[in-house]
């Protein structure tokens, strides 16, 4: 696996995964929000007990304290994870560029103030009634 961060500060973190055939990153735990973008290829990907298989232009959310993992088998992965500082650490950063003009961290484009991010409850989206054939994995996870 090869990992490059493209930019880190008080505000999380955006790096780009490259993983080859048969590559993991292993269970762990997180204590940021984190996004996995899926850009090229696919693999898969497990959060908390839910396992799914992912393809370019799918994205997973990784909620914090929630164990998850990722993977591939035949094919690589390319992936674009952003992950999100605590709360309270946004709100110190300097204030975001959002939408031509300068905004506080965490006021939306209206400027009326909000009350933070959604938590997440750590679940992927349900599966079709009746899977595609490339969605199956012949194997287990690598662990």
């Amino acid at each position: 696996m090869e990992a490059t961060s493209l930019h880190v500060d008080e505000r999380g973190l955006v790096a780009e995964l490259a993983l080859k055939p048969h590559a993991a990153i292993a269970p762990h735990t997180n204590p940021n929000l984190a996004y996995l973008l899926v850009i090229e290829g696919g693999g898969f990907v497990r959060v908390g007990s839910e396992t799914a298989r992912v393809a370019a232009g799918e994205a997973v959310v990784w909620p914090p304290n929630v164990a998850h993992a990722a993977w591939t088998e035949l094919t690589p992965m390319r992936a674009i994870v952003v992950e999100f500082a605590p709360a309270a650490e946004a709100e110190a950063a300097e204030p975001l560029l959002l939408e031509g003009g300068a905004v506080a961290s965490g006021a939306g484009p209206s400027s009326a103030p909000t009350a933070g991010p959604v938590p997440a409850d750590g679940a992927l989206a349900p599966e079709p009634a009746v899977l595609p054939l490339d969605r199956r994995s012949p194997e287990e996870e690598p662990w």
